[in-house]
């Protein structure tokens, strides 16, 4: 438990941390994301606090990935449902043929072994179709910049294995703002954004394909 503990809390300072020097940049139109006092009291909170949650928060990973856009997925091998579910999410997203434009952007902010070491926690995905609808400038803008990446991705992350049945009300990003879900099944939203494919199981991480980057309000 301890370790699940630590190396939840490793990825939640990497990120909140990352997005707080993010913020005091400035200036830059192309990822609007800045931590606040609550990404900060997450990276400080302790093993006692975390165990205080409601077993709910982290239900065991049961079901088939949900949503149209699952068909994509590979029936078998590589990138398949049942391989995935035997790695971690950062490589997961590597062997997803949807989301190769993410698993670049995690790349370059240095994140990927940091999503790797983490346990139980959910990781809302935009799809290469999403990144697309940012205008090309601005998503250049946007990769170069190392504290904005890590600032945008926290917002994207929660706490626990969401199930489609935990999809609803308000969530807290490792950003500290909070993300809006609603709907069921193979509609599931975040904030505007449509769930294409969710439930996705990985050996630490439940993942949730999106059609929008996430951006906080």
């Amino acid at each position: 438990m301890n370790t699940r503990l630590l190396a939840l809390a490793a990825l939640t300072a990497a990120l909140s941390m990352s997005a707080a020097c993010g913020s005091q940049g400035g200036g830059n139109p192309a990822a609007p994301v800045a931590a606040n006092e609550t990404a900060t009291d997450m990276a400080s909170e302790t093993p006692s606090a975390e165990a205080s949650e409601s077993p709910s928060a982290s239900p065991s990973v049961t079901g088939s990935p949900v949503g149209a856009g699952c068909s994509s997925l590979p029936a078998s091998g590589k990138g398949s449902p049942a391989e995935l579910a035997k790695v971690p999410v950062g490589t997961a997203l590597s062997d997803i043929p949807s989301l190769s434009t993410l698993a670049r952007v995690v790349k370059k902010a240095g994140l990927a072994e940091t999503l790797n070491s983490a346990q139980d926690i959910t990781v809302f995905a935009p799809t290469n179709d999403a990144f697309s609808k940012i205008p090309k400038s601005q998503l250049e803008q946007l990769m170069s910049n190392r504290k904005s990446l890590r600032g945008l991705l926290a917002y994207h992350v929660v706490k626990g294995r969401k199930a489609p049945a935990d999809m609803h009300g308000e969530l807290t990003s490792l950003e500290g703002r909070k993300l809006t879900v609603s709907g069921s099944d193979s509609s599931l939203k975040v904030n505007d954004a449509a769930v294409t494919c969710g439930n996705i199981a990985t050996s630490n991480a439940t993942v949730y394909e999106v059609d929008k980057v996430l951006m906080p309000k």
